[in-house]
């Protein structure tokens, strides 16, 4: 083992965790601690672990063959099923898009104290996209290097609130070590499996085998891509490792202070503190609601505008780091799939727009409210992706012909598959579940129609 190699082979593992940091995971994340308390965190922690070994398979791929994802998908599926498999990652990285110029738009809006409206949010995340392609040229190792500066910013941001918060250490480890919860009901089981979901993003997996590339490996030498495969591995672990503390933070964080209050509880406390955003909580008994926007607003009304400045800054550092992973996918994919070479900017241009739209739209027409109601449709959507991702990569280092000596064993075909099976299962419980909750029955019979269409797809993958 060598710390010098390590080095060498760090950043393509931070790059990639930091879909396990964006918008989307932070808002699952406050709500898993409003709702469970400490009781999910086993859960959080047993996603995030099936994460990793789902990325090393991403990784392998991409270090054994020379080639990502998206280009052996090109290889190995016939035109039609290619072009929508194509079409399904491309939903995938439009919906992260989305949550991250959300989670961008309300950040800036609570920095401003409300003088920058969400819609101006929204337009400035079109400008921050470009810096980033300005970094790009810079190289990405200084790409790298400032998404790590994000990721720091992040862990002090969140780790502020923590400290300040001082959640118990004795129930924080129970709920880690100990597969339990105790007097769980429906909403409870829902946050569980939206862990899942917002964890384990698909177009992460095309986005990793992708970056692994970035590093100079002599695939006609054994030796040398065994030694690649182990440092991209533990640095995926040290990567994971971290944006899981973070993710702790905020589930703890809202356990200790928040889960089980009422409306009124949090309405008094913040009328008291002269909060301008107390007309957010209702003055009744029902259990309090969060998403990203009121957890900032309650946290500056317990603990001080100081507490709230500071978590609009961890929710614009995860917007901002993730909105260049979710280029590079796009761009990754667009190649691999279809042999297209767009620019860096066109592909930005094109990405964000889409993203963008029903954004803005949202922004103007509606309120707060159904902005942040938007994260769950948009977990919704990513969630049905995932077999377009899981099952090809599976398959993929699987298959001697493509893997050579480097082919998964009986265990790791048998075990991932499981896995695959288990996270697609509480996906789809996850999606039934919001299609009911819709309560229309003509969205009942197009889902029904969508369904049919959809799992006759999954079944030719596999």
């Amino acid at each position: 083992f060598s710390f010098r190699k390590l080095w060498a082979f760090t950043g393509p593992g931070f790059l990639m965790s930091i879909a396990y940091l964006d918008p989307g995971n932070i808002e699952s994340d406050l709500q898993s601690g409003a709702v469970a308390g400490f009781k999910l965190l086993w859960v959080l922690m047993l996603a995030t672990t099936i994460g990793l070994l789902l990325q090393r398979l991403a990784a392998r791929l991409g270090v054994v063959t020379g080639l990502h994802l998206a280009e052996v998908c090109n290889r190995q599926y016939q035109k039609v099923p290619r072009i929508i498999l194509w079409l399904m990652v491309e939903l995938a990285i439009i919906g992260s898009d989305m949550q991250e110029v959300i989670g961008s738009a309300i950040a800036i809006n609570l920095l401003s104290v409300g003088k920058i409206p969400l819609w101006g949010g929204v337009i400035i995340t079109i400008a921050d996209t470009f810096v980033f392609l300005f970094l790009d040229k810079y190289g990405l190792r200084k790409l790298e290097a400032f998404f790590g500066f994000l990721i720091t910013i992040m862990a002090l941001t969140f780790g502020y609130e923590y400290i300040t918060v001082k959640p118990n250490q004795e129930k924080l480890l129970k709920g880690l070590f100990i597969p339990y919860c105790q007097n769980c009901g429906t909403s409870q089981l829902e946050q569980a499996v939206g862990i899942v979901g917002a964890v384990i993003m698909p177009h992460n997996m095309y986005l990793h085998s992708a970056l692994v590339k970035s590093r100079q490996v002599n695939r006609a030498n054994k030796r040398e891509v065994r030694e690649a495969n182990k440092y991209f591995f533990i640095e995926s672990c040290i990567a994971l490792f971290v944006s899981f503390i973070i993710n702790i933070f905020v589930v703890t964080v809202f356990a200790e202070a928040f889960f089980e209050k009422t409306n009124a509880d949090v309405n008094s406390v913040c009328v008291n503190a002269s909060s301008p955003h107390s007309s957010l909580f209702p003055n009744n008994n029902q259990t309090l609601e969060v998403d990203i926007y009121k957890g900032g607003v309650v946290l500056g009304c317990y603990f001080g505008p100081a507490a709230l400045y500071i978590w609009a800054i961890g929710i614009l550092a995860a917007g901002q780091s993730s909105t260049m992973t979710g280029t590079y996918s796009g761009q990754f994919v667009m190649e691999g799939f279809l042999n297209l070479r767009w620019s860096r900017f066109a592909r930005v241009l094109l990405t964000r727009s889409i993203a963008i739209t029903p954004t803005l739209f949202v922004a103007i027409f509606q309120d707060v409210e159904h902005l942040t109601g938007m994260n769950d449709f948009l977990n919704v959507l990513m969630s049905l992706q995932l077999p377009f991702a899981l099952i090809p990569v599976l398959t993929f280092t699987s298959l001697p012909s493509v893997m050579n000596d480097f082919a998964n064993g009986l265990f790791w075909k048998i075990g991932g598959g499981l896995l695959i099976l288990l996270i697609c299962s509480i996906n789809m419980y996850f999606v039934v579940t919001y299609v009911v909750s819709l309560n229309h029955m003509a969205l009942y019979v197009g889902a029904s129609i969508l369904s049919v269409i959809y799992l006759s797809f999954v079944a030719y993958l596999v």
